[in-house]
């Protein structure tokens, strides 16, 4: 094995997309720069998410300054690598067009979680959300502006 090359095509071993399943989702910035500091740029995503709602509902996220976690549903005819790959394109065009910049936004690949049916949708929401506060960003959830989730 090559250990040279991210391990991106190796995340998509195996990969399945079921409708109805809710996937965690986490995706990370070219050489974690961390483009999302930039409010602005942070929420260039957060629309290109919610763009997203015709294959997949959002049921929390945060947009951290070098990640995106994303905690959702996909919708019938769906498919988790054709979702994220356009997450990314789209994203990748505004935040590059926003900062006057060209080249990689995110990493190739992405990791995702499909929850089972016993795991607790609204715990795995709220550690989503307190990313920012565990990573030392705010001293409060309520001063982050760039998370949501359809319970809190």
């Amino acid at each position: 094995m090559n250990n040279s090359r991210p391990h991106g095509r190796a995340l998509r071993m195996g990969r399945i997309s079921e409708t109805g399943r809710c996937y965690l989702v986490t995706t990370v910035t070219h050489e974690r720069q961390p483009f999302f500091a930039d409010w602005h740029c942070g929420r260039r995503l957060v629309h290109t998410l919610a763009w997203e709602s015709f294959r997949a509902e959002t049921l929390a996220f945060v947009v951290m300054p070098d990640h995106l976690h994303w905690l959702m549903a996909l919708k019938e005819g769906a498919y988790l690598d054709t979702v994220m790959r356009s997450i990314k394109n789209v994203s990748s065009r505004q935040v590059n067009a926003s900062l006057k910049r060209r080249g990689k936004l995110w990493q190739s690949g992405f990791h995702d979680h499909a929850l089972r049916k016993d795991e607790d949708l609204v715990a795995t929401a709220r550690y989503i959300v307190a990313n920012p506060l565990r990573a030392g960003l705010v001293r409060s959830v309520g001063d982050y502006s760039l998370w949501d989730a359809v319970w809190l």
